[in-house]
């Protein structure tokens, strides 16, 4: 007779019974007899309410993506021949990005004559890549890849730790203006 290790309703052990007893025990407590490790000798089953063990396991995990951070990868062009001013815009957003917490691909543009000229591509990297040291990291060197040179920035805080950062620097800064304002 085919036989099963019994976990009751509250994780305490029952023992080792027959299925038919195990089944009857499910009826008389209206619970489900679910088999919980099949592998096992002899497998090991457990009462419980099966809708509410799946309700209950479906939220953990929407929970736990909720609380995931989502990777993202923001793109940023460049021409070799920018301005400084048009630079310096384009370094502010590179920064920001950064400091959320997300990669960025730099991508410089060659037109006509410049892609006999790799090295201004090259170079404009190299000082954006300096530029941001401190935030970020060069995770992918510069490459040529047919008329644009591409590198990708990454961050060196993780997208949680930069979201949390900024909620309580938000905080701050309404306790501030509340404490201005009374």
């Amino acid at each position: 007779m085919p036989e099963v290790r019994l976990v009751g309703p509250n994780g305490e052990q029952v023992g080792i019974v027959p299925i038919a007893k195990a089944l009857e025990l499910a009826r008389e407590s209206d619970l489900d007899l679910v088999e919980v490790a099949p592998t096992a000798r002899p497998p090991v089953a457990k009462l419980m309410d099966y809708g509410k063990f799946k309700y209950e396991s479906a939220m953990k995990a929407r929970e736990a993506r909720k609380n995931q951070a989502h990777t993202i990868i923001k793109e940023i062009k460049l021409r070799p021949k920018i301005d400084p001013h048009d630079y310096e815009t384009k370094k502010g957003h590179v920064v920001r990005f950064l400091k959320a917490g997300d990669k960025v691909k730099v991508t410089i543009m060659f037109r006509g004559r410049e892609q006999s000229r790799p090295e201004l591509g090259y170079r404009l990297l190299q000082r954006l890549a300096e530029d941001v040291d401190e935030l970020g990291f060069v995770e992918s060197r510069p490459k040529q890849d047919g008329r644009n040179m591409i590198m990708v920035l990454g961050p060196h805080k993780k997208k949680a730790e930069a979201k949390a950062e900024a909620k309580a620097e938000r905080a701050a800064r309404e306790q501030e203006q509340e404490s201005a304002q009374g």
